[in-house]
């Protein structure tokens, strides 16, 4: 359900294959950097599992869908993200939300 006057917010759990989390955790940085200056990016936020270390989960929030769409097409998405980091991913899930007002 797409709310155009809601934040939409994304969950992402990043598995990480053996051996590859240094190589990822290296690359975050610019990925951060770069999506975080989206117009429409609200905040990039990411977190390590404290029970496995290959497990790391990333909270976006973007203003809305067509925000997301320019973050997923954008350059630095495609190069960092697309190219270098999900083929180290072992399993990638990601949920996109809206806040419920109750």
């Amino acid at each position: 359900m797409e709310n155009q006057t809601q934040p939409i917010f994304i969950f992402a759990k990043w598995q990480v294959k053996n051996g590859n989390l240094q190589t990822i955790l290296d690359l975050l940085p610019s990925l951060i950097e770069k999506s975080t200056s989206e117009e429409g990016n609200i905040f990039y936020k990411i977190y390590q599992d404290n029970a496995d270390i290959n497990t790391l989960i990333l909270n976006e929030s973007y203003k809305d869908m067509s925000s997301i769409e320019a973050h997923k097409n954008s350059d630095h998405y495609q190069e960092i993200a697309v190219k270098q980091i999900i083929p180290l991913l072992e399993n990638r899930e990601v949920i996109l939300a809206s806040e419920l007002t109750l």
